[in-house]
């Protein structure tokens, strides 16, 4: 172990203010375990547009109570450069380990640097903390959670006056103001002077404000709900019971929240295995609808009774974004009407605005970007923005993903399909007559160890310089690098298109050690008669597509 790497930590463990993790980085430096030493003290956790996320633990690499009062300095910083030296803040937290004690640190750093910190009143989902910036005019909200992340990490997630996260050149310029902090090497001060901690009005506002997005008296459908052992559970249930829903049956084994999430391998409703229990319990319950939010609740799943009548199947993200955008459109009207998708979504709700003379934005990946039609167009009706990892935002009540709004308008959906004596598939294949059979499926690649990054970077810069000629015996039409930002931002990633209409975009994750790619292909509908045919060929088309996409990115 290098003397520099010795004085390295024992700078840090000065200012550290955890006895936990001065305590660990003594025991390694004790074990002599110079290679896990190097990874904690090798950089900084990146500071971006997602804000921070990683494992907790000591060093300037993790999550820890350090590295969140240099964070939050940073930010003060910031504030106070851009002309608000005394800014009010809004902080929330979820109930993963750590999560109230660096909400704490966070709210008593903005107090000691002469800020007014509004402290959430417990662990409540992401979207009530994205209301309250709203809601309580702040400047700025920060919300400690790691979302859908494994039990080991946590998260900062930061969001500007607007509600919106932050983009470019924000998050740089923050990230700048965070090592300017970071390198006096002088411990971060908290007070708790100007920390005001908000009452059941700021949870029951959120609880009020979502209300707005129900546009009809449908309420008679049987609902099964999973919280995913998160904080949306006790608000869930408080909206449903508000908007005049039966109560929703409940996974008793994942309702209370439990940092650990011991009954999943990954608290991610997109996971395999994730959503059995629910799925279980709404086989005993006959239940028309499941419900699984994310543990930060921004988040939705749904799952409905399958095609045959034999058991449940989930619905993809983007299934979830047109049933929810078709029952918007459908109740609503006006010219100044507008609907917003990523880039990696499904193209077909740009063909449902079109039909109903609606506007329709293509964004970025990321609700910093699905979310700004909000306040760049702001004399537009902001029905509904997705993107298809299960993250829905209705009616511009919160400027980001809302997993219990977005809950509320599916289960009113739904209900309205069983006055009407349709299913779910009835209407799925209505718009597919409409617009063609429009099918996705993601292809993941997942990198491990401390070289994951070079491994994802490497793996990008192959597929931009090697694109295929013919993607399952359909040829390349175009290529694009979208860093090079030729209709949107630029971002990285790389969008293929092929003779048969197949598109293919392939990019890094911003919150994952993944390279992920989302396939779409749209096979025509000759009429009514056909849907089942045309969805036959397209699942074809599909997996031949995502053999052919792995086998890519596999080799990469």
């Amino acid at each position: 172990m290098t003397d520099d790497l010795l004085a390295t930590i024992k700078a840090w463990t000065a200012i550290d203010p955890d006895l936990s993790t001065r305590s660990e980085l003594d025991r390694l430096v004790e074990a002599e375990a110079t290679a896990v030493l190097e990874e904690l003290f090798e950089g900084r956790i990146g500071f971006g547009t997602a804000g921070l996320r990683a494992a907790e633990g000591p060093g300037p690499n993790r999550m820890n109570r350090l590295v969140v009062r240099q964070t939050t300095a940073g930010l003060m910083d910031w504030l106070g450069q851009r002309g608000t030296p005394t800014p009010t803040i809004v902080v929330g937290f979820d109930a993963r380990h750590g999560s109230r004690t660096f909400a704490h640190d966070a709210a008593g750093v903005i107090a000691a640097r002469g800020g007014r910190a509004l402290l959430l009143p417990r662990p409540l989902p992401t979207p009530v903390l994205a209301r309250g910036v709203l809601s309580q005019v702040a400047d700025a909200g920060v919300m400690i959670t790691a979302s859908h992340n494994p039990a080991a990490d946590n998260g900062y997630k930061l969001y500007l006056a607007d509600g919106i996260q932050l983009v470019a050149p924000s998050d740089t310029e923050i990230a700048a103001a965070i090592d300017s902090v970071a390198a006096t090497g002088s411990p971060i001060e908290v007070s708790d002077d100007r920390v005001v901690v908000l009452d059941d009005q700021a949870v029951d506002e959120h609880l009020e404000a979502i209300q707005e997005v129900l546009l009809t008296r449908r309420r008679a459908v049987s609902t099964v709900y999973t919280a995913m052992h998160g904080v949306a559970g006790a608000h869930l249930l408080a909206a449903f019971e508000r908007a005049g829903f039966p109560a929703p049956a409940v996974v008793a084994e994942q309702f209370e929240p439990d940092p650990d999430f011991p009954t999943v391998t990954f608290p991610n409703p997109e996971e395999p295995g994730a959503l059995d229990l629910a799925l279980q319990l709404a086989e005993s319950e006959s239940a028309d609808l499941v419900l699984a939010n994310d543990p930060d609740g921004d988040r939705i799943a749904l799952a409905v009774r399958s095609r045959d009548g034999h058991g449940y199947t989930p619905l993809s993200g983007d299934q979830t974004g047109v049933l929810l955008a078709d029952h918007l459109l459908t109740h609503t009207s006006g010219p100044n009407r507008i609907v917003a998708a990523s880039l990696v979504s499904s193209r077909l709700l740009s063909k449902m605005a079109a039909a109903a003379g609606v506007s329709c934005e293509t964004t970025l990946t990321g609700f910093k970007w699905v979310a700004r039609p909000m306040v760049d167009q702001p004399d537009k009706h902001y029905l509904i923005g997705y993107e298809e990892a299960l993250g829905y935002s209705i009616g511009g009540v919160v400027r980001d993903k809302d997993g219990i709004s977005a809950a509320l308008v599916a289960a009113e959906a739904v209900a309205e399909m069983i006055a009407d004596g349709e299913t779910v598939w009835d209407r799925l294949d209505r718009l597919a007559v409409a617009h063609g059979t429009h099918l996705t499926g993601p292809v993941s690649i997942r990198f491990a160890g401390t070289d994951a990054q070079e491994q994802m970077d490497e793996t990008m810069t192959h597929v931009l310089a090697n694109p295929p000629d013919a993607l399952a015996g359909s040829r390349l039409v175009s290529s694009e690098n979208l860093a090079e930002g030729t209709h949107l931002p630029p971002t990285a990633g790389s969008l293929l298109l092929f003779a048969d209409d197949t598109r293919v975009i392939i990019r890094p994750s911003g919150t994952e050690p993944k390279v992920k790619a989302y396939i779409e292909v749209i096979e025509p509908v000759a009429g009514p008669g056909d849907t089942e045919a045309s969805r036959q060929r397209g699942e074809l088309r599909l997996s031949a597509a995502q053999a052919a996409v792995g086998s890519m990115l596999g080799g990469a």
